[in-house]
């Protein structure tokens, strides 16, 4: 499956937004296997952050003045928020950038793969817990809600998904539905299964036991 995404992000002509307006950012979509099955992963923000406390969404956040680009913002806060080594990301492409309407930001969302089982390493002080989506029930059971609503002068259409009590609302439904529309044929439900196959490294870890769909900042895996 990474070779047709991948394939499928290159092919496209992706959207730029340049608007010195807007604060660049630049996050992770992550693919990975679990339980025989392609999963989203996600993290719920800490209540101790300073915007969207306790929300679902990607690993990633603004730009400093130390990365050379865009991936690199992305790939450090990957390493920041959830103890994510560069090198054991494997890039597929870029997404179209996105721009958040309350709060000023420019989004480049980056889709990787990464192995699993991981040896993560939570940042408290950013993230409460990661949360694992099965990519066929982001397919199959998504809930997406086509009603318009005005923003100032603008009339946008807000998206969401629904998952096991869940709910991926705002910037992070955007990029995710942009992700299926493009690398998945959403209406034929796609083959979702045994796709995301990252290489097994010295960071990986043995099966975690009770490991359901959610590992909190508490779980934490000592590096070997």
């Amino acid at each position: 499956m990474e070779k047709e995404i991948a394939k499928r992000l290159a092919s496209r002509k992706r959207v730029h937004i340049k608007n010195e307006k807007l604060v660049p950012s630049a996050v992770l979509v992550l693919l990975l296997e679990k339980d025989g099955q392609s999963h989203v992963l996600f993290t719920r923000r800490s209540t101790n952050v300073e915007r969207h406390k306790g929300e679902i969404s990607f690993p990633g956040g603004t730009v400093h003045p130390d990365d050379s680009d865009l991936l690199a913002t992305a790939l450090r806060e990957g390493a920041e928020e959830i103890g994510l080594a560069p090198g054991d990301v494997t890039i597929l492409g870029r997404l179209d950038d996105i721009s958040t309407v309350s709060t000023g930001f420019v989004i480049t969302p980056y889709v990787g793969i990464i192995p699993y089982p991981y040896a993560f390493q939570i940042n408290e002080d950013e993230v409460a817990e990661l949360v694992f989506v099965p990519l066929r029930a982001l397919v199959e059971e998504h809930s997406t809600k086509a009603l318009e609503v005005t923003w100032g002068e603008k009339e946008i259409t807000p998206h969401d998904f629904h998952y096991q009590g869940e709910t991926i609302w705002g910037a992070t439904a955007r990029i995710l539905k942009q992700f299926l529309d493009i690398t998945m044929d959403t209406t034929g439900r796609g083959n979702t299964d045994n796709g995301a196959r990252g290489s097994t490294n010295n960071r990986s870890t043995g099966s975690r036991a009770g490991c359901t769909g959610v590992l909190s900042a508490k779980d934490k895996v000592p590096l070997p």
